[in-house]
């Protein structure tokens, strides 16, 4: 692990609700990791749901209800806004100027809110210019790059650079790596079979590779996948990238 001996300032965590309800892991992860490169870590209890899937699905006033609030109570802070999930830093970043387009009051708000958020790997790599968190591991991993990271954020070097790094590890390139998983948050709801159909080519994909450890950026891709695996009966596990960084010998 490299020493990082100035003090850097303290990240706001978004965690976001899938984080939050069922992959708690992963935020105590990036804890973790932010604490030995000494940056403190800071959570504001009343945030909630990005409000993405309610805007994906043309409920307007409902995602700009839940908009306003996270801009409201995230004013109330400082520093950057860390998230493990690029669905929802592009929601932040992209989709609120769409929803608060032509609003005098509200726009702005959301391009100030919507410039402190970054994606987890996007700000390790690009903000504090680390490639190398002396993390370990033992045997292939192969990367799952999630659709809002690669195509809405345009992050994919980042990831890949941070585990090429980890220790012992071998990465392995995923076939077809680019193609979604299948849940696509409500596309996943509105298109079960287009939705299942996918899910079974990346399981298959994922075989084809031998890796037992699919790598992702985003709760979405880790429980669908991760879904289908154990319906299947499959041995493969998928970890957020923030796990598989955090790990140590």
């Amino acid at each position: 692990m490299k020493s990082y001996n100035r003090r850097m300032p303290s990240v706001q965590l978004f965690i976001t609700c899938l984080t939050d309800s069922f992959f708690p892991e992963t935020g105590e992860a990036i804890v973790d990791i932010f604490s030995r490169l000494g940056i403190g870590v800071d959570f504001t209890p009343e945030q909630t749901c990005c409000g993405q899937p309610q805007f994906n699905a043309g409920l307007r006033a409902d995602a700009r209800a839940i908009a306003e609030h996270t801009i409201k109570i995230f004013e109330k802070t400082r520093g950057d806004i860390v998230t493990p999930s690029g669905s929802c830093a592009h929601h932040f970043r992209h989709n609120l100027l769409e929803l608060f387009e032509g609003d005098a009051e509200w726009y702005p708000r959301a391009e100030k809110f919507g410039k402190r958020v970054f994606e987890f790997t996007e700000y390790l790599v690009d903000h504090l210019g680390i490639t190398d968190l002396g993390a370990t591991w033992d045997g292939l991993l192969t990367y799952h790059p999630s659709c809002h990271t690669l195509r809405g954020l345009n992050v994919d070097r980042q990831p890949r650079a941070l585990l090429q790094n980890i220790k012992g590890a071998t990465l392995v390139e995923l076939p077809h790596a680019q193609e979604c998983c299948g849940f696509g948050g409500v596309m996943s709801v509105e298109h079960p079979e287009l939705s299942a159909e996918w899910l079974k080519r990346k399981i298959s994909n994922l075989e084809s590779t031998q890796a037992p450890t699919l790598v992702v950026t985003d709760a979405g891709c880790l429980m669908h996948i991760m879904g289908g695996l154990k319906r299947q009966g499959k041995k493969q596990r998928v970890m957020h990238i923030a796990e598989v960084l955090n790990h140590q010998t």
